[in-house]
C-alpha cells in the first residue's frame, strides 16, 4: 500500500508560550486537492511550515510521500505559491527568472541553466499561458498572472505537491477560473495540492476535500459538508443567523520564515499565523 502524500500525526507547535498547533492530525492522498480554512491565527501557515520542513514540531510527526519534509523539499518535491504581500514585486526579476528558480535543485553550484532547464521553464510557462510574458518584469503582471507564474515555478521544479497560500486574493473571476482549471489539471496528472484560503465560495468547484482548522483539525471531509454553517461556527464563531458565538482564544502567531532564493534573487517572506 502506497504512503499518503501528506501525513500529519498529532503535531503540536509552540512559539514561546503561544500554542499554534495542538495535536493536529491530517492525511491527504496523492492527486487530491484539499482546501484548508480557518481564522487568522488558527494555525494554517504554521501547518504549511511544518509540511515544508521549515519548522520542527514539538511533538508528533510529518511524512511527505513517506519521507521527511526536509528531504522532500530538498529533492524538489514541494512547490510553494506565496501570498502576494509576501513578495517584493519591484525586484528586477523577469517572469522567466522566477520560473527558473524552480530548476535550482537540478543545477550545479554555478546554477547555470542547461538546455533541459530552459526547456522545462518554457513548457511550464506555456502550460500556465504566460509564454508571451516570459521576459516581462514579474511585478508588471496582473494578480492572477503572478499566481500562475509561481505555479509555473512549481511545474518546472517537478513538484509532486503544491502548497498555495491565498491563491485567489486580489484575483479577478476570469483569473480565478483559469487558476482553478490549471490546478485541476495538475491534480489529474498526480500532483497533490493543499490550498489555504479565506475564499469559501471557491472551495466546492476546486477542492475534493476541505479541512477546518482551529489549532487542531476540527473537521475533514467533502467541501459541502465542511462548509455547513453549523460546522463553520466551530472555527469562525458564527451561526446561520450571523450571531457572534464564543470562540476559544487564539492569539495570532507571527513567525517570519525566509524562503531563500538564489544569490541576487528576491527572498520570499511569510509571516502569518
Amino acid at each position: 500500500m502506497s504512503s499518503p502524500a501528506i501525513l500529519v500525526e498529532n503535531v503540536t507547535v509552540h512559539y514561546g508560550e503561544v500554542l499554534a498547533l495542538d495535536s493536529a492530525s491530517l492525511t491527504v492522498d496523492a492527486a487530491r486537492i484539499c482546501g484548508l480554512i480557518g481564522m487568522n491565527g488558527s494555525g494554517k501557515s504554521t501547518l504549511f511550515k511544518v509540511i515544508m520542513g521549515m519548522i520542527k514540531p514539538d511533538a508528533g510527526r510529518v511524512l511527505i510521500g513517506g519521507q521527511s519534509p526536509t528531504r522532500a523539499r530538498k529533492e524538489g518535491g514541494i512547490g510553494y505559491v506565496p501570498q502576494s504581500e509576501d513578495v517584493d514585486w519591484q525586484f528586477p526579476l523577469s517572469v522567466r527568472d522566477v520560473v527558473m528558480m524552480g530548476r535550482y535543485g537540478h543545477q550545479g553550484f554555478t546554477r547555470r541553466p542547461s538546455k533541459a532547464d530552459r526547456a522545462a521553464v518554457d513548457l511550464a510557462l506555456d502550460r500556465v499561458e504566460l509564454g508571451e510574458y516570459a521576459e516581462r518584469q514579474i511585478g508588471q503582471l496582473s494578480g492572477g498572472q503572478k499566481k500562475r507564474a509561481f505555479v509555473a515555478r512549481g511545474i518546472a521544479q517537478g513538484a509532486t505537491m503544491m502548497l498555495l497560500d491565498e491563491p485567489f486574493a486580489g484575483v479577478d473571476k476570469r483569473s480565478e477560473a483559469t487558476i482553478t482549471r490549471l490546478l485541476r489539471e495538475l491534480a489529474s496528472d498526480g500532483c497533490t495540492i493543499l490550498i489555504s484560503t479565506h475564499d469559501l465560495h471557491a472551495l466546492p468547484n476546486l477542492c475534493d476535500e476541505a479541512v477546518l482548522l482551529m489549532r487542531r483539525v476540527l473537521m475533514h471531509g467533502a467541501p459541502e459538508l465542511v462548509l455547513q454553517p453549523e460546522n463553520l461556527a466551530m472555527a469562525f464563531g458564527l451561526d446561520v443567523l450571523n450571531r457572534d458565538l464564543p470562540v476559544p482564544p487564539h492569539p495570532a502567531v507571527t513567525a517570519a520564515v525566509v524562503h531563500p532564493a538564489a544569490a541576487g534573487a528576491s527572498a520570499i517572506i511569510e509571516s502569518r499565523g
